[in-house]
């Protein structure tokens, strides 16, 4: 039979490929830096390549190396899928779930879902990490994240992704301002407007410098919100106009934000919202599942279903 390695010899390579150091990455598996060392000087040894360049104080991997632990760590993460699906099955969803949520969307529906789902499967948990939809794909295809929630991400090929709902995005405004009162506005009108918005790595960003660059706006980058209650504030004091997509629009304004909330006339102004996992995870079907109860609170928060 062709050599295979071991598990063992595969989560050895990968955490030093992560740690650069024999030490740490012996501490990291619970074993001693002899045992780690051997294993993976007896893995170079049955592959016939060298997987590490080795430098006083520093380890780093080869060319052959990185595609070898790249792929090691997607073998790591099918056998974590396993051990997930025959310790918990469908009926906790695997018990535990790492999601990665948009922070344009995940508090404003999150509070909605999980009482419900806490309910239907008490001994599911569910880890939260609230981060730019950027980093949540990276962090999904790496196996970091088990799942993300937020917009559709624009490069699926890694992932796969589950539609819950289509959200709506408004232009917020002033109410002072000239625009404010129609309740809609022509794109067209937004030349030379100041646009703010959020950082880069957020949907957001991407559909201001859309917008800006058809419509002639000026997308002020020296001005990015750090979050939609910051651009609130900024489109409150008059800085400028922003996009804010609906379902945090409908729970954080207020009659007396004095800000007016327009639809865009002839422009796409809406995103997909959903789950979306590392392509080939085994635990779709558990991920789907959750999609299925999550879009029970889409409906019932008056959402457009996907």
């Amino acid at each position: 039979m062709a050599f295979r390695p071991t598990h063992r010899q595969l989560e050895y390579t990968v955490a030093l490929a992560e740690t650069g150091h024999f030490g740490a990455a012996a501490r990291r598996c619970h074993v001693s830096q002899p045992t780690l060392s051997v294993q993976i000087a007896q893995l170079e040894a049955q592959l016939g390549a060298t997987l590490f360049d080795r430098t006083p104080g520093r380890v780093q991997p080869t060319p052959v190396g990185a595609q070898v632990i790249a792929a090691a760590r997607g073998i790591l993460l099918s056998l974590d899928d396993i051990v997930a699906m025959a310790a918990s099955g469908n009926r906790n969803l695997g018990g535990l779930i790492r999601l990665g949520v948009a922070p344009t969307f995940g508090p404003y529906f999150l509070p909605n879902l999980l009482p419900t789902l806490h309910a239907r499967y008490p001994a599911l948990q569910i880890y939260i990490k609230e981060e730019r939809p950027s980093v949540i794909l990276r962090d999904v295809v790496a196996g970091v994240l088990d799942c993300g929630l937020g917009p559709a991400p624009d490069s699926p090929h890694a992932v796969t992704f589950r539609r819950l709902c289509r959200e709506t995005i408004f232009l917020g405004v002033p109410k002072d301002h000239p625009l404010a009162s129609a309740g809609h506005v022509d794109p067209h009108a937004l030349r030379g407007e100041r646009l703010l918005t959020l950082g880069r790595g957020h949907h957001l960003f991407e559909r201001g410098r859309e917008l800006a660059a058809a419509y002639g706006a000026d997308m002020r980058e020296d001005y990015e919100g750090t979050s939609l209650d910051a651009l609130r504030q900024m489109v409150l004091m008059g800085m400028g106009m922003s996009l804010f997509p609906e379902l945090y629009a409908r729970s954080e304004f207020r009659v007396a934000d004095h800000i007016a909330l327009l639809t865009l006339d002839g422009w796409p102004a809406s995103r997909d919202m959903g789950y979306f996992w590392r392509a080939g995870n085994g635990r779709a079907a558990q991920f789907e599942e959750l999609a299925r109860e999550s879009e029970a609170t889409c409906a019932a928060l008056g959402l457009t279903l996907g």
